[in-house]
């Protein structure tokens, strides 16, 4: 992750939720490698990495979120322009 998006560095409101999405999707990855271990069908495996990537894009706006909620407001409080232009380039690697 970026310097921007420091997590343990405020107190953010869905940093639980975002640790539990990311377990979830860590078990769901494990799940989709068995399936290719096992010769399943590509199509499943398809749909299941849809799934992930989903589930990664939902964690990665709940923490786009946070950062916003939290550091983007501190740091235009604080007339920190680092931080700014560290979710500049969060989000346009974010969205690639």
């Amino acid at each position: 992750m970026g310097e921007g998006f420091v997590i343990d560095s405020h107190n953010h409101i869905n940093k639980k939720s975002i640790v539990n999405r990311m377990s979830r999707i860590i078990g769901h990855m494990e799940s989709i490698k068995r399936m290719v271990e096992e010769d399943r069908e590509c199509s499943e495996i398809l749909i299941q990495l849809s799934a992930v990537r989903s589930a990664l894009n939902n964690a990665g706006k709940l923490l786009l979120t946070d950062h916003i909620n939290h550091c983007v407001v501190d740091a235009i409080k604080n007339n920190d322009p680092k931080t700014l232009e560290d979710l500049d380039k969060a989000i346009d690697k974010f969205i690639k």
